[in-house]
């Protein structure tokens, strides 16, 4: 990553990078990112000095076909953390317990605390659990972390890179919640905290704030389309008939209009 990848990046996309001293040199610390992009797996831990340990979702260990084993590859070459986002209780606890130990280890561990990527470049609301917890369970500061752009490298389902942005990456200051410490089975600890993170994440990004998670969003944004769809194909097959409709009564107009001129016909001829 950081000896082949890192170089690349430079070269082709030139990324920035502020507040990199707010990034420990040695010692434990969590990185809470806002996800705009798949490429900031990529220009994240490859542009830090140090190693970061993401969590990064089950679906990239697990999917088949050569692409699939070529993605769970390079997570597990670089020491990704696989969850489960199903919502299966267990599955989340043993990702905690793996993050738990990247922290022990006195490593930088990294989070995306809204879940998945946003769908429009909005940043949104940050889930309770991972963050919060090992955050109050192992006393590490939290250094909010704004991806800038790289939604314009590789919006989401585009494969390919566009090579003429300049994506970066903004650092702000570590958080301490020691303060909390011990309290990190009280839910409403855990959203104040993430609500924090989040705000921090809001003012370094400059991005507009949704009340709301991205998952919700998704699914919103693809009723939304499912519907305009729908509409649009409504309105096609309306116009479609009404062309029919209208082709219809061209034809039976010139009918009309040829029996008449036959008729007009045949009573010259008698007379």
């Amino acid at each position: 990553m950081k000896m082949i990848v890192a170089p690349l990046l430079r070269i082709f996309f030139r990324p920035w990078m502020e507040g990199e001293e707010n990034i420990p040199d040695e010692g434990p610390a969590i990185l809470a990112s806002n996800h705009l992009s798949f490429s900031d797996s990529f220009f994240l831990p490859a542009l830090m000095k140090r190693r970061v340990t993401f969590i990064a979702k089950a679906e990239y260990f697990n999917t088949p076909g050569l692409k699939g084993k070529l993605t769970a590859a390079f997570f597990k070459g670089v020491g990704q953390l696989p969850v489960d986002r199903s919502g299966a209780r267990g599955a989340g606890e043993a990702a905690i317990r793996s993050a738990v130990a990247v922290i022990d280890r006195g490593e930088l561990f990294g989070v995306y605390p809204e879940g998945t990527r946003s769908p429009d470049g909005k940043l949104y609301r940050g889930k309770v659990g991972g963050l919060a917890r090992v955050a109050l369970q192992t006393g590490a500061p939290v250094i909010p972390v704004a991806m800038i752009d790289t939604e314009k490298v590789q919006p989401p389902g585009q494969v390919m890179p566009n090579f003429g942005v300049r994506p970066g990456i903004r650092i702000g200051r570590p958080l301490d919640f020691s303060r909390y410490q011990g309290m990190e089975n009280d839910r409403f600890i855990l959203r104040s905290v993430t609500d924090e993170v989040m705000y921090e994440i809001m003012r370094l990004s400059g991005q507009e704030y949704v009340d709301i998670y991205a998952t919700a969003a998704k699914r919103q944004i693809a009723d939304d389309k499912k519907r305009t769809d729908a509409e649009r194909k409504a309105e096609k097959q309306a116009e479609q008939k009404a062309l029919k409709a209208e082709k219809a009564a061209q034809q039976e107009a010139e009918k009309a209009a040829a029996e008449r001129a036959a008729a007009e016909q045949a009573d010259q001829k008698d007379q």
